[in-house]
């Protein structure tokens, strides 16, 4: 009797939690998207609730990047990123979840599929124990050949757990995390934009084989040399005022559709900073981040930010929403600028510019009207010292400027 008592409460135990509905449980999720070539980008994400509703927080080396907009709605899941007009569209299974990660371009969306696994809290399984400490300073080589680009490698190596990240010309990889696992190094990223894996064989002085998935599609191979003098050109060096020009001149509407030009009075005797910027842009993200603070510091002493926004697409509707959700999520107070021209037509805009080489590129311009300096890209926080030296080497010609008559 006993025994049939106990299958019987086993039956019912199991028709129970086999009918248990799944859920979008708390905790540290393994998130994993896939390219075309079949290779998992992975992240890991934590799901808390606040307040009764869901919220996620992606994770990338010492980054946490919060996202708000989570909807559930029977099995299925939106997540809404809050920058770079993507999003998922998930179904919730017993394991995890499985759907779609989508990207809205200007006239088409990329896809790519994903899945997320619970209560996984690894990114790389970090097998054999490393055959070399990879920490330090490395000049990279990207691609083969003619079509080739230069970068360099920043690594912090513990054990077998990997960070770091890669500068380039035009602004930094961002945060990167992984593993060495024998001789093998792994490496990836994702911010909501962008997404990235790193492979390559390690020792100690050279990085070869190196493969760069971006993206679903995105592919190039990459090799690094140890050097601990490598560097990038000078950032203001790259790009200038073409011959016989020494201002800038600009008038677009602003998020209220109000003209606003560099003439205008409120920017008169200041010290003015342009910056070309775009909300689908993640090295922008982190300039606008640290511009909001610069402004908050600098506003009252004579100094005024201006940022001109290169959308995907022309049209001000879109345009506008999209600029107007990086403005709430920085929270930024100084007047952010449609030009109405996509990122590859910046130089269209501002004519007076020899090219516009990336974004963003900040244009520095002193009391008098004249540009005095152009800064191509950025280079963020996770490029540890690089942005500590970006900081105060920006802030120190800020009040120089100041001090002048």
């Amino acid at each position: 009797m006993r025994s049939k008592l106990l299958m019987l409460a086993s039956a019912a135990f199991l028709f129970i939690t086999g009918c248990s509905k799944p859920e979008l449980t708390k905790g540290i999720w393994r998130g994993a998207l896939l390219t075309s070539a079949g290779k998992e980008i992975p992240f890991n994400f934590e799901i808390t609730d606040t307040a009764g509703k869901k919220q996620m927080t992606i994770f990338n080396g010492a980054e946490r990047f919060k996202v708000t907009d989570v909807n559930i709605s029977g099995d299925s899941v939106t997540i809404k990123m809050p920058l770079f007009e993507s999003e998922f569209k998930l179904k919730l299974t017993n394991e995890g979840m499985a759907g779609q990660f989508i990207k809205h371009l200007a006239d088409s969306d990329a896809v790519m599929n994903f899945s997320a696994i619970k209560n996984t809290d690894w990114r790389f399984k970090a097998g054999d124990k490393p055959t070399a400490n990879i920490s330090g300073r490395w000049a990279a080589t990207f691609g083969v050949d003619q079509d080739t680009s230069f970068a360099v490698g920043e690594f912090k190596q513990s054990d077998a757990k990997l960070t770091g990240t890669f500068l380039t010309s035009t602004g930094d990889y961002r945060f990167l995390e992984g593993v060495v696992s024998g001789d093998s190094l792994y490496l990836s990223g994702f911010d909501g934009g962008n997404a990235y894996l790193f492979t390559a064989k390690v020792s100690a002085n050279n990085i070869t084989g190196g493969t760069r998935y971006s993206g679903k599609s995105g592919f190039k191979t990459w090799t690094a040399v140890k050097d601990a003098n490598a560097k990038l050109p000078d950032a203001y060096s790259l790009t200038a005022l073409k011959p016989g020009f020494k201002k800038l001149a600009f008038t677009f509407n602003d998020l209220d559709g109000n003209r606003v030009a560099l003439t205008d009075e409120r920017f008169k005797n200041k010290v003015v900073i342009v910056q070309i910027m775009g909300s689908w842009c993640p090295n922008c993200m982190d300039e606008t981040a640290y511009m909001v603070n610069y402004y908050k510091k600098y506003q009252p002493k004579g100094v005024e930010v201006i940022g001109l926004a290169y959308e995907r697409t022309a049209g001000v509707d879109r345009s506008k929403k999209a600029v107007e959700q990086i403005k709430q999520r920085f929270n930024i107070t100084y007047p952010l600028l449609l030009t109405g021209y996509i990122p590859a037509d910046a130089g269209k805009s501002l004519p007076m510019l020899d090219k516009v080489l990336g974004f963003p590129t900040t244009i520095i311009i002193d009391k008098k009207g004249d540009v005095r300096k152009i800064h191509t890209g950025f280079s963020g926080p996770s490029t540890g010292e690089h942005y500590v030296e970006f900081i105060n080497e920006f802030e120190k010609l800020t009040n120089d400027l100041l001090a002048e008559k």
